[in-house]
């Protein structure tokens, strides 16, 4: 059997073509579908995504967003959280949130639907830690366990229930532990 090599496309076709269910992202020339996600990879997102907003937004300080199509440094991303400091959300003339995001998240969240390949979230992890992100986290409820990364660092493994996960600098308000996280699992 003959295997040809993918076909490759660029950036803008890309991002020219409708938005599909579940999100496509557009990684080295290819479209590459994110899996469906299922019940708990929904609740942690969801729940995390809230949990973030509760804390950073009432200031003005950050803002969590859920399946948003980040484009930078010649890829097109859709972590499934990305939270963004207050000033660097993207706004239309009328001080709206704009519909493109250009940019980087100030930190991405990645949760795990079975299946997925880590080696493929770690490098999309990667990827915005090399453009400017703060921090990284890839979480992994079958294991409930959390990797933690941040631009050079050696990335952090948390999954005793008692430990608080780090948060970037600008989020330091947010305390969670391991045990919270996947306790919205439970609730």
């Amino acid at each position: 059997m003959v295997q040809t090599s993918p076909r490759l496309i660029t950036l803008e076709a890309f991002l020219q073509q409708p938005e599909t269910k579940p999100a496509s992202e557009y990684i080295d020339g290819q479209i590459i579908q994110k899996p469906m996600p299922q019940g708990e990879h929904s609740t942690l997102q969801l729940d995390f995504g809230t949990f973030v907003n509760a804390a950073l937004k009432p200031d003005k300080v950050g803002r969590a967003y859920t399946e948003l199509r980040c484009t930078f440094g010649g890829r097109s991303l859709v972590p499934d959280v990305s939270v963004f400091r207050w000033e660097r959300i993207p706004r239309q003339p009328n001080g709206r949130v704009a519909n493109r995001f250009d940019l980087q998240p100030d930190w991405t969240i990645e949760i795990l639907s079975p299946g997925q390949s880590q080696t493929k979230v770690t490098r999309n992890i990667l990827h915005c830690l090399d453009h400017g992100t703060a921090m990284g986290w890839m979480i992994d409820a079958e294991e409930s366990m959390v990797l933690t990364y941040q631009p050079d660092q050696t990335p952090r493994f948390f999954d005793a229930p008692q430990m608080v996960l780090p948060v970037p600098e600008f989020a330091g308000e947010i305390v969670l532990t391991v045990q919270q996280l996947f306790d919205w699992l439970i609730d």
